[in-house]
């Protein structure tokens, strides 16, 4: 497997780094986990066509986590040469997303039938959506894939994903705290991807920004740097992969966060800008 972290950007638009989306290659599959801002720009950095991904995996319905779920549906299907549906996980309500995208695609979707022959012999555009609740099971190709709980709470449900194939396991968490679900789902992984905090850095930025109060309330419900190692170090993860860097991560910074996951999991780091992988 080869996991590549398309974007690993926070909410705020930044001009270096996409909202948060994850690439996973296993076998012959492309598997997106969530689908931020400019997921599509990144993913075509990554040598990987729209068209050639099948399956999105959302980890919650925060909009910045969903952001470019509306174009990857919308580019797959006008760059397929025969059309396929988009295949799309989630927890609770995600089918009520999926709907409404597809409602505010319907002008869109008639303008390009009315206009290209072979996409009105393709058929209308297509999404099958399957929403899970955690400690459900399905499969990818050849991939083993299992839902496990997350705490992101006021948001609910959330999921991560573990993903198995041919021996090797990655496991994807999402916006978090650590819990049961997190471990369980981490144990003994090959790599552990979460989305992480500076909580340093986040009481400086809430001190002198005039929304501070609210900036400062993301620390009850992402887990830190130091603690997404301690989850690594608590269940065998043999790398720990960091996205999502909120504050986002400046150049230069990399060995500054990177110690400070270092001083709690002794196995290899890996963080950085976007489009950063390793292979399994």
């Amino acid at each position: 497997m080869k996991i590549t972290l398309l974007g690993t950007g926070s909410p705020i638009p930044d001009p270096n780094r996409a909202g948060p989306c994850t690439l996973v290659q296993a076998g012959d599959r492309n598997v997106l986990v969530d689908c931020g801002r400019g997921a599509l720009m990144r993913l075509m950095a990554a040598g990987v066509l729209p068209a050639m991904v099948d399956t999105l995996l959302i980890t919650h319905l925060h909009s910045d986590h969903i952001t470019d779920v509306n174009d990857l549906i919308t580019t797959r299907w006008v760059m397929q040469l025969v059309h396929t549906p988009l295949n799309v996980y989630g927890p609770a309500g995600t089918k009520a997303m999926i709907d409404a995208l597809m409602r505010m695609l319907e002008l869109d979707q008639q303008y390009r039938h009315d206009h290209h022959e072979d996409l009105r012999a393709n058929g209308p555009l297509e999404v099958n959506v399957t929403e899970l609740g955690p400690d459900e099971r399905f499969t990818i190709g050849a991939a083993s894939v299992t839902t496990h709980a997350t705490d992101h709470r006021p948001v609910k449900p959330t999921i991560g994903f573990r993903l198995e194939h041919e021996g090797k396991v990655v496991a994807l968490a999402g916006d978090t705290v650590p819990c049961a679900g997190v471990d369980a789902m981490c144990a003994d992984a090959d790599v552990y991807v979460q989305t992480v905090i500076r909580e340093d850095l986040v009481n400086f930025v809430a001190g002198v920004v005039p929304t501070g109060a609210r900036f400062k309330d993301i620390l009850d419900y992402h887990s830190t740097v130091e603690q997404a190692a301690q989850t690594a170090t608590r269940t065998g993860v043999k790398r720990l992969m960091l996205t999502h860097y909120v504050p986002p991560m400046q150049p230069g910074q990399e060995d500054e966060w990177r110690a400070l996951a270092a001083a709690h999991f002794a196995g290899e780091i890996i963080l950085g800008p976007d489009l950063t992988s390793t292979e399994i």
